[in-house]
């Protein structure tokens, strides 16, 4: 049987480099196929492929990125594929080497060679962001193509695309779970999908782009329709542009609570009273929660209406998320004003025809006018009551929680968070519990953040207590989801659930839902919603802090001892 070869390259995440040679090691083993393997990047290494092993073989698989040594192979072949594919399915990869199927060109002609710039973001712009930018990256150098990305989270932009590389590029791709601002791709092919497309499948998110891209319209005309294909629109959908809000609107929540913890902490608790004004606990409380926390719906309004109608939507929307604030309709209302004041902005901006000339007054004059006003009778004479008693409703209900109520609810949360560890789900249970922070209530996020640190930390916990379970690989692997879990980044975990998912997230949902459980019945709260360890010591982020400790603590057992438990002996 012909030897076969590969080299990982994890660059800075070397651990990635780790679990993927694992993965390909286990699947040659299942194939009963040779396989001798290089790994790549920080922190790994030191075991180079030898000569003799090269002069055997007669094909390589290079995955990852950074500096592979292609030139050592010669005239062998080659396949290059992204990381993240052979961390969700290396048997699948392997067989495909095997057949001599999803090959690629390692330097096509230049007529094939397309210039690619991208654009990756994701509501926290922590995981996802940069897991789909390594998944665009990957795929377009298996195909040849040239490519440079953008990642865009919560912290603004990285490795900004200049005006120089947009205007050579021959496609523009988005691949994003929150509207970006498209305007300076005028005049250029434009695809935009999600992230998890990015991340799945980026040989085929390329080949989707090339084929169905279209045109972006000038500024004025991109206003007047939406510039992404009709499917990728309907795809996107309500989630999309809500998460959009909750990105923006996070920076305000994180400031505002971190600044009221803090007011208490110099000042005392009754440090925001009138009679301590002056003081600097006093300050630093009217920064907190009369500047930052008052901007906190007006934000998440403005940013969801932005995303369906882009930069016209943004004044209607930040003045309906004031005037639910003003209507004590909240969060709540802050959603709906964002929903309202983006869709009649669109329709408007689809519908209003004035000469080419006038043309100029609709983003800065008619639609501002007309859908501010729409939005705003609207909020006052239909939604604001009704959804203002609502939340009153639920906040009452929230802050009065006890027994069985939290108990079910620190379930529900918990388990949320690591169902899918930064999906959808996930991304849910999170949204909720920060939008209601602007809201008063801070238990939600104490259970969903709890929740959220615990698969890694057990996941860390399992290579040490049953290190016979793992290789030698994901035992090393679990110092860095340690760290990973401590940071509140759930998906340090989604390696180990990728590599056996039957077993490992069964037990970190269980393991998730008793954490948040636990939090809620002891009544544990939390100001912030980011952070993870790195925030309980800061004074009055967290209430209760010992039973926040036991919650984790419990969390982070349980998933061990049944991940341990669960998981067959490594081979």
């Amino acid at each position: 049987m012909a030897q076969m070869l590969a080299v990982v390259g994890g660059g800075d995440l070397g651990t990635h480099a780790v679990l993927a040679g694992e993965a390909l090691r286990q699947a040659a083993a299942r194939l009963g196929q040779a396989l001798d393997l290089e790994l790549r990047g920080k922190g790994v290494g030191g075991n180079p492929l030898a000569e003799s092993a090269i002069a055997r073989g007669d094909s390589v698989l290079l995955i990852g990125e950074g500096d592979l040594g292609e030139g050592r192979f010669g005239t062998m072949r080659k396949v290059r594929i992204g990381i993240e594919e052979v961390l969700t399915d290396a048997d699948s990869v392997l067989g495909r080497f095997l057949a001599g199927s999803d090959t690629a060109p390692t330097a096509p002609d230049a007529g094939g060679r397309m210039r690619i710039v991208a654009v990756t973001s994701c509501p926290t712009g922590i995981a996802h962001t940069f897991m789909a930018a390594e998944g665009i990256q990957a795929a377009a150098q298996a195909l040849g193509h040239e490519v440079r990305v953008e990642t865009q989270g919560s912290v603004g932009a990285r490795d900004a695309l200049t005006a120089a590389e947009i205007a050579s590029a021959d496609i523009v791709l988005i691949a994003a779970d929150t509207g970006v601002d498209r305007s300076r791709f005028s005049g250029k092919r434009l695809y935009a999908t999600n992230t998890k497309a990015a991340i799945r499948d980026g040989k085929g998110l390329i080949a989707t782009a090339l084929a169905e891209a279209q045109v972006q319209g000038q500024i004025a005309e991109t206003e007047e329709r939406p510039s992404r294909p009709a499917a990728a629109e309907s795809r996107a959908g309500a989630y999309k542009h809500l998460m959009t809000g909750v990105s923006f609107m996070l920076p305000f929540v994180v400031a505002g609570g971190l600044l009221i913890a803090l007011a208490f902490a110099v000042g005392g608790i009754d440090a925001m009273k009138p009679d301590h004004a002056g003081s600097l606990g006093y300050a630093l409380g009217e920064i907190g929660a009369k500047a930052a926390f008052a901007l906190i719906v007006p934000a998440l309004a403005g940013y969801i209406a932005y995303s369906i109608a882009d930069r016209p939507g943004i004044a209607p929307g930040m003045i309906g998320g004031m005037l639910a604030a003003n209507l004590q309709a909240g969060f709540l209302g802050g959603i709906a004003a964002g929903f309202i004041a983006g869709y009649v902005t669109r329709f408007l901006n689809r519908h209003i025809r004035l000469h080419r000339n006038l043309e100029g007054l609709k983003p800065v004059l008619i639609l501002p006018l007309l859908a501010t006003t729409i939005t705003g009778l609207m909020m006052i004479y239909v939604v604001g009551v009704p959804v203002a008693a609502i939340l009153a409703g639920l906040t009452d209900w929230l802050k009065g929680m006890q027994g069985a109520s939290a108990l079910v609810l620190g379930l529900i949360l918990g388990g949320m968070m690591a169902v899918d560890m930064g999906g959808p789900i996930n991304k849910a249970a999170y949204a909720s519990a920060a939008a209601l922070l602007s809201s008063g209530v801070d238990a939600p996020m104490a259970a969903v953040m709890l929740g959220g640190m615990t698969p890694p930390l057990g996941i860390a916990l399992a290579t040490r207590l049953f290190p016979n379970r793992f290789s030698q690989p994901e035992r090393e692997a679990g110092g860095a989801a340690a760290v990973l879990g401590a940071a509140f980044i759930t998906e340090g975990a989604i390696p180990f659930a990728a590599a056996d998912p039957l077993r490992v997230i069964p037990s970190m949902v269980a393991g998730s839902a008793l954490a948040g459980a636990i939090a809620l019945t002891a009544g544990v709260t939390l100001k912030v919603p980011h952070g993870g360890l790195f925030v309980l010591p800061i004074p009055n982020a967290v209430t209760n802090l010992p039973w926040a400790v036991i919650a984790l603590v419990a969390g982070t057992v349980v998933t061990g001892l049944m991940v341990g438990l669960l998981k067959k002996r490594s081979a």
